[in-house]
This record gives C-alpha cells, sequence and structure tokens, in this order.
C-alpha cells in the first residue's frame, strides 16, 4: 500500500496533524461502520419475539437478517456508480438518513412485507456505506497512519460482531422489539450528524462508471485479493456459524461457559483487528498468508481437541485473533493492487465479502446436515486452506 500518498487535495487542515492523533473523522468512520453492522445483525438477538409479533415463524423471521446481506453484496459495487460525482460525505450523511429511516420502517412494521421492505432498504445503506468508509482513511490522515486509521475505521465492525446481537437481545427483552429498531434508528440519525460534522469535503476522485468496476475486476492483483476473501470469509461462516455444538461436546463447557468464550472469541477479534491493521499495510499478502494458515489450522484442529476444555479454548480465541484481521488485511490488499481505483475495488471488496457470509452459512448448513458439525468444520478449514493457496500463488507484491 502506498503510505507516503499525500491527502487529496481539498481535506481539511486538521489532516496535517501528527500520526498519533487520529481526527474525529476517523472516529465518525469507525461510528459509521459500527451503526451498520449493528443494524445488519441487531434482528438475530430479536427473532423470536420479532416472529411472535408478526405472526411467522423463526425460520421465516429470519429473512430480516438474510436480505440485507444479499441487497448490500448488489449495492457495495454499484452505488458509487449511481452516486457519480456526488460528494461522499453528502453520500454517506444520507445513506445514515437512509438508515434511520429504514428502522422507523422496522419499527412500525404491521406486518412481514413491509418489515422485509425495510430491511432492503437497510441492505442499500450497508453496501454503500462500506463501499465509500473501507478506503475512506487515505483521504483522512497523512500517509504514516493511514493503516492505523484503517484498522480503527474497521474496528467499527468488530465491535458491532460482538454487540450487535447482545445489544438487541437486551433492547428486546427490555422494552420489546419495536424500541429496539427504534433506538437504532436514534443511532442511525447521531451518526450521520456526526458525519455532517466531523467529515471534511470529500469530492468524489472521478466519476464512477460501471465499466471501471468491472475493469477493476481484471486486475490480477484484486482477482487474487477477492478469491482469498470469498474463501476466508465464507471458510470462516461456514465453520463458526456451528461451532456451538462442537463446544457443547467439551467436557465441563456449560452454556454459561459457552456464552463467555463467545465473548472472549469477540473480544479476541477486535484485538485481532488492530494487530491486522498494524501490520497488513507493511505487506497484506505476507499478513493474509498468516491469517489463512492459522485460521485453517485452528479451524482443523478444533476437531482434534476432543473433550480438552483449555485446548478447545485456546484454539478459539486463535481463531477469534486471526479472523479479526482479515476485513482490514484484505482491504488493505485491495488498496495496495488498484491504488487509483479505490471507490470501485471497494465496492467490489465489499460486495464480495457479504456474498461470502450468505455462502458459507448456507454451505456450512448443507454440511452440518450431512456430516454433523464436524462436517462444516471440515469446510471451513479447507475453504481457509485454499485461501492460503490462492495468496501463495499470488505476486508476492500486490501494488
Amino acid at each position: 500500500m502506498r503510505t507516503n500518498e499525500p491527502p487529496v487535495t481539498g481535506t481539511a487542515p486538521q489532516l496535517a496533524a501528527p500520526s498519533r492523533a487520529l481526527p474525529l473523522s476517523v472516529l465518525a468512520g469507525a461510528a459509521a461502520t459500527f451503526t451498520v453492522v449493528t443494524a445488519e445483525l441487531l434482528p438475530v438477538g430479536l427473532l423470536t419475539s420479532l416472529a411472535a409479533g408478526l405472526g411467522v415463524s423463526p425460520g421465516t423471521a429470519g429473512l430480516a437478517v438474510t436480505l440485507p446481506g444479499l441487497v448490500a453484496a448488489l449495492a457495495a459495487p454499484l452505488l458509487p456508480v449511481a452516486a457519480r460525482t456526488a460528494d461522499r460525505r453528502t453520500v454517506l450523511v444520507g445513506l445514515l438518513a437512509l438508515l434511520a429511516a429504514a428502522n422507523v420502517a422496522s419499527a412500525l412494521a404491521p406486518h412481514l412485507a413491509v418489515l422485509l421492505a425495510a430491511r432492503v432498504l437497510v441492505g442499500v445503506a450497508i453496501g454503500g456505506v462500506w463501499a465509500i468508509v473501507a478506503g475512506i482513511a487515505v483521504r483522512l490522515v497523512p500517509g504514516p497512519a493511514v493503516g492505523r486509521a484503517t484498522a480503527f475505521v474497521f474496528s467499527g465492525i468488530a465491535v458491532a460482531s460482538v454487540v450487535g446481537v447482545p445489544a438487541g437481545t437486551f433492547l428486546g427483552e427490555l422494552a420489546g422489539w419495536r424500541w429496539a429498531f427504534g433506538i437504532a434508528a436514534l443511532l442511525a440519525a447521531a451518526v450521520g450528524l456526526l458525519l455532517a460534522l466531523a467529515l471534511p469535503p470529500l469530492p468524489a476522485e472521478r466519476g464512477t462508471a460501471l465499466r471501471a468496476v468491472l475493469g477493476s475486476a481484471r486486475l490480477p492483483g484484486v482477482r487474487a485479493g477477492l478469491l482469498v476473501v470469498l474463501f476466508l470469509v465464507a471458510g470462516h461462516f461456514a465453520a463458526y456459524t456451528y461451532v456451538r455444538p462442537v463446544l457443547e461436546r467439551v467436557d465441563g463447557l456449560g452454556a454459561g461457559l459457552i456464552s463467555g468464550l463467545l465473548l472472549a472469541y469477540g473480544a479476541a477479534g477486535i484485538a485481532g483487528n488492530f494487530v491486522g491493521g498494524a501490520l497488513a499495510p507493511r505487506d497484506p499478502r505476507r499478513t493474509l498468508l498468516v491469517i489463512s494458515a492459522v485460521l485453517a489450522a485452528g479451524v482443523l484442529a478444533l476437531l482434534t481437541a476432543g473433550g480438552s476444555l483449555l485446548l478447545s479454548a485456546v484454539l478459539l480465541l486463535v481463531w477469534g485473533l486471526a479472523y479479526g484481521g482479515v476485513s482490514v488485511s484484505s482491504q488493505n490488499w485491495m488498496a495496495a493492487a488498484a491504488p487509483e481505483a479505490r471507490e470501485p475495488v471497494s465496492g467490489l471488496y465489499v460486495g464480495v465479502f457479504n456474498i461470502a457470509i450468505a455462502l458459507g452459512a448456507l454451505l456450512g448448513g448443507r454440511a452440518a446436515d450431512g456430516f454433523g458439525a464436524d462436517g462444516a468444520l471440515w469446510l471451513g478449514g479447507g475453504l481457509a486452506a485454499a485461501a492460503l493457496l490462492v495468496a501463495a500463488g499470488s505476486k508476492r507484491r500486490t501494488g
């Protein structure tokens, strides 16, 4: 990645501040990623009450989780094309306003069709915010601080992944699922205001045409990076979706301890995000090589942990630490592979990432149905190993 790239002309004067002090604009970017991912995950902790309130089965209510991810996969590469020359600050503020409105509509939904229509809008907001924010750090801070700023922006995703489901569950139990969506709407509105106040003007670097998005996908470094993301993320979700049944086989590991371990896993993921953010700017390929190897080995080693509580706990924490670095490291790969096309490549990256989430959970389910929870782990470890092979076979330098 070009860590000596100067800030884009037109950014605010405070961006020349020492790299040790990240500006408020970076915090606003992290708040945006936290908000959209929390909105995406919110129904997970509300499924039971949501299904009862709308008179549908929990499986049908689960569409409120699946649908936004699929829409985000389409919106991420297409929204920069639709926005064309619009100032990216204005676009981000508009997307947070859309997210707030969608959450209000979700809170007031009289039946499932209205809720799902609102969740489609949530998916548009998720894809659009990710596509713009993923590569925004280089425009907000001087070169030496870009890696740390990128890690901080992506920490919003990691933190939301840890607290999103518990927060939704707590709010749903405290005040009901409608109020949970209402509070999410207030959060989105507040973050939209923060973005408006904290971000400098961010004029489009160039109008993004659809051919630019498709052309970026043909770059060898971009193709290799997208394959690594596809295999790693799909492998993770194929295995992690079914990790609880694996842990339930461990002697002495009750429900309370399993929940504590999963929380510790999330905390390890937050730490891994910052470790990846520190290492990836120097050599994103090598960082992802290590992550792929650790993920493949850690997931497959759980198959042999047997009834060992200590070994299972250690492997789960190693897994969390490694996966926590995937988002920020792969974004650094994308930026290094196509430094002159950050926004189109970020859109592709976010699209593939969301497709990989859905694909991993789907394939993991088929493997678990056919071969039990161990089958999901074998699949997840195998896909992580495939990511390792792709990264090892790519050029040493991605940009």
